[in-house]
């Protein structure tokens, strides 16, 4: 039997890295009145549904689809959140 995942993943600038563009934010929040805010960083939000036999099997395809399209694993860092959404039948139902 094959199951549905629904997947958030979240990806962002390594500690290290620069982010100019949240800088940019930053700046304009301080132009704006908004001096309490310290810091600023911007990243990726991506949702996905795939299918998979269980659930180890749906992490590991996550962490390769992060490692390989969604994230630069050199200046980047992601996590996801992976619930089960339903259950696929793999018959034909009346």
């Amino acid at each position: 039997m094959t199951r549905k995942y629904q997947a958030r993943i979240y990806v962002t600038l390594r500690p290290s890295v620069l982010d100019p563009a949240g800088t940019a934010v930053q700046s304009g929040l301080q132009h704006m009145g908004y001096d309490n805010v310290e810091q600023v960083r911007i990243g990726k939000y991506v949702e996905l549904t795939l299918t998979a036999a269980d659930e180890t099997a749906a992490r590991q395809q996550l962490d390769r689809v992060c490692d390989q399209l969604l994230a630069n694993p050199v200046i980047e860092n992601y996590r996801f959140e992976l619930t089960e959404s339903a259950t696929l039948n793999s018959g034909v139902t009346a």
